[in-house]
């Protein structure tokens, strides 16, 4: 008997997963970026800092070592909302005065590992307070508070010197490299439409309820390019023998013009494929060919022109085309049966085609791809289920 595991065995399975570290996707490039970004920026914040600091900089230490962490955040993720300007500012000094007060505090609180507990904890709130939750800030108020610095000048030098600093070096670094920063937010659209994706991820969101080192506008850019490389999965399965119009309405060489304009409005077509007698495409007739043939850029006579070109000619002797293949277009784009159809979008996208004809073995005509059968296609692949 095959052996089966209990939900239980399964769950401690899933909950020991959880302690192994999460996969980095990232090139070498970005690992490379990202190191580089960090020495640059910690060592010109030091340099400066130390140089600045004059005679605090024999008071205080030069640099603090939370900005260790600051720096993983600003190279690393200079997109994720922690490590923007203001949260890597405003979270280390903010932090850095709550430490100092903490330390005035102590004596009340009797305890200073309950000292910096409550510090550690009010410059979370603060933080949370003022928008600028940066991670780092919490180790600002703890080292503060158990280094017992009680002097305010110290969240200026060297705390917020040193985030200016680092920020500066990030701007000029990730920016240098290909990577927006500060990281702009979008403008949300302005929509009544209760049903969008701007609605249903703030709804999302909302029920989530916890703190994401990922904006909602990155978020919502993530979901749309994922969204999309679904439909060009899907699209990449289809083959322009799923799609094509079967029932085709031909004419030959020979076609009177008069018939085959006949057909076009009866019919309710714009194009007509012109095949040969082993039904290969010999050309193809639209509007646009009789309206081109007949002159009807300019509107005045334009029903006699018209009339004119499409009656047929009693007389050994015409002056006029009175055929399908003296006006058809020769020059035809078609495509094999088996094609996928995302191979067509830039053909109908870029080059003006509204209809393109299928082949199939021996070349003979098998159906016909119009823009309408494209957007089928992507409307199904955007709502399988419809």
């Amino acid at each position: 008997m095959p052996v089966t595991s209990s939900p239980t065995a399964e769950a401690g399975v899933r909950w020991w997963r959880a302690f192994l570290p999460a996969r980095t996707r990232i090139d070498s490039r970005e690992r490379l970026r990202i190191v580089a970004g960090a020495l640059i920026g910690i060592s010109l914040a030091g340099i400066l800092c130390h140089w600045a600091g004059g005679s605090m900089a024999g008071q205080f230490p030069w640099m603090i070592a939370p900005l260790g962490a600051s720096a993983v955040l600003l190279f690393a993720i200079p997109s994720g909302p922690m490590s923007q300007p203001w949260p890597v500012i405003g979270g280390n000094t903010l932090s850095a005065l709550v430490g100092i007060a903490g330390v005035h505090g102590a004596h009340l609180l009797g305890s200073p590992e309950l000292a910096a507990g409550v510090a550690v904890a009010t410059a979370i709130g603060v933080m949370l307070a003022m928008r600028c939750l940066h991670p780092p800030g919490g180790a600002t108020a703890l080292m503060v508070v158990l280094s017992g610095i009680h002097q305010p000048w110290f969240a200026v030098y060297p705390v917020m010197l040193n985030s200016v600093l680092l920020v500066l070096a990030g701007i000029a670094y990730n920016n240098a490299t290909g990577r927006s920063y500060p990281h702009m937010q979008q403008r949300r659209p302005v929509s009544d439409a209760a049903d969008t994706v701007e609605a249903d991820l703030d709804r999302v969101l909302a029920r989530y309820n916890q703190v994401l080192d990922v904006s909602r506008d990155d978020l919502r850019n993530l979901l749309i390019q994922t969204q999309l490389r679904g439909y060009e999965r899907k699209l990449a399965e289809v083959s322009c023998a799923d799609v094509m119009s079967v029932n085709l309405v031909t004419v030959e060489f020979g076609t009177s013009l008069q018939e085959a304009w006949a057909l076009l409005r009866t019919r309710g077509i714009k194009a007509l494929p012109v095949v040969d007698r082993r039904f290969r495409i010999a050309g193809i007739i639209t509007l646009a060919d009789f309206l081109r043939t007949a002159d009807l850029d300019v509107y005045d006579g334009f029903d006699g022109k018209l009339r004119k070109l499409i009656r047929t000619t009693r007389s050994v002797y015409s002056d006029k085309p009175e055929v399908v293949g003296q006006i058809m277009t020769r020059s035809v784009q078609v495509a094999g049966m088996h094609r996928r159809l995302v191979d067509l979008l830039p053909v109908f996208g870029k080059t003006g085609h509204h209809h393109i004809p299928i082949i199939g073995e021996g070349e003979r005509l098998v159906g016909m791809i119009t823009q309408t059968d494209v957007v089928v296609a992507l409307t199904r692949a955007a709502n399988p289920k419809e």
